[in-house]
C-alpha cells in the first residue's frame, strides 16, 4: 500500500498537495520510522477520519511497527493537550501562570516506547499543526541539542504541513460531495 489511496481522495484543485504527499512519502532525509511516525502523528493531530485511515494503512504497509504507531498516536495526543496549555501561557500577558506548575500528566514524553529523538520529531510536526511556538522551540531545541540536522526537522515540519492541508482538503471535499 502506498500513499496513492490518499492522493485519490484529493480533488484536482489541490494537485500541489497531492504531489507533495507523493514526494514526502519518498523522503529520504528521515528514516522510515521517523517519516511514517510524522505522517501518522500529523494525521491523528488533525483527525480527519478518511486521512487517518489511509495514513494508518500506508504506515503499516511501510513497516511502521505497532509500538512506533502507538508512540506516534501518543505524540498527537499529548501535544493536543500541551500545545493548547503552553500556547495559552505564551499568549497571556499575565506571566504569573507560567510560574505555576502545569500539574498535567506527561509521562509519555519521558518514556514514549521508541527512540526519544523520533518522538521529538513527531511532537515537532504536531506542534506546528497546532500552532504552539513555545512547544516548537522546546522540541526543536531538544533535537538540535542531540545533533539532529535542520533538514530533518524541516522534513518533519513539511510532513505536518502537507498532512494538515490534505486533511482539510479531504474534509471540505466530503462536505461538497454531500
Amino acid at each position: 500500500m502506498s500513499i496513492d489511496a490518499l492522493r485519490d481522495l484529493i480533488p484536482s484543485y489541490a494537485k500541489d498537495i497531492s504531489l507533495n504527499l507523493s514526494s514526502l512519502a519518498g523522503e529520504t532525509v528521515l528514516n522510515d520510522q521517523q517519516k511514517w511516525g510524522c505522517f501518522l502523528a500529523s494525521a491523528h493531530a488533525v483527525g480527519t477520519p478518511a486521512v487517518v485511515r489511509q495514513i494508518e494503512t500506508a504506515a503499516s504497509a511501510a513497516g511502521l511497527s505497532p509500538e512506533a504507531a502507538d508512540a506516534a498516536r501518543a505524540a498527537a495526543a499529548i501535544m493536543g493537550m500541551n500545545n493548547i496549555y503552553y500556547r495559552s501561557l505564551h499568549l497571556m500577558k499575565n506571566q504569573e501562570y507560567a510560574t505555576l506548575p502545569a500539574r498535567l500528566r506527561m509521562n509519555v514524553i519521558a518514556n514514549p516506547g521508541v527512540d526519544k529523538l523520533d518522538f521529538e520529531l513527531w511532537c515537532t510536526a504536531v506542534s506546528a499543526i497546532n500552532g504552539c511556538g513555545a512547544c516548537l522551540d522546546a522540541h526543536e531545541g531538544e533535537l538540535r541539542k542531540h545533533g539532529v540536522a535542520n533538514t530533518q526537522i524541516q522534513a518533519a515540519l513539511r510532513i505536518g504541513a502537507v498532512v494538515h492541508a490534505a486533511s482539510k482538503v479531504v474534509a471540505s471535499s466530503e462536505v461538497l460531495a454531500g
